[in-house]
């Protein structure tokens, strides 16, 4: 399993736009991919959005979100389980 958390910084007047970009939008475009198991959207009150996807193996990159959206570009990091 490979969780990939993607992070994006938010204009304050776009906050609302990139939370209904992120879930009409972007991550439509994977959930029927065969390697996708789930996704979750998280917000902070400093306009932070965060995805954390779980992919069998090979996570897709979320697509650019439209840059009036966005104070910088996005990041992404992939994570991987560790036993313990």
């Amino acid at each position: 399993m490979i969780v990939r958390m993607w992070e994006a910084k938010a204009e304050p007047y776009g906050f609302a736009d990139l939370i209904t970009w992120v879930c009409e939008t972007a991550l439509p475009e994977f959930e029927h991919d065969p390697m996708h198991v789930s996704s979750e959207v998280f917000s902070s009150t400093d306009h932070r959005l965060v995805v954390i996807s779980k992919w069998r193996n090979n996570p897709r990159e979320l697509p650019e979100p439209p840059a009036r959206l966005i104070a910088r570009p996005p990041h992404s990091w992939d994570f991987t389980q560790v036993d313990r």
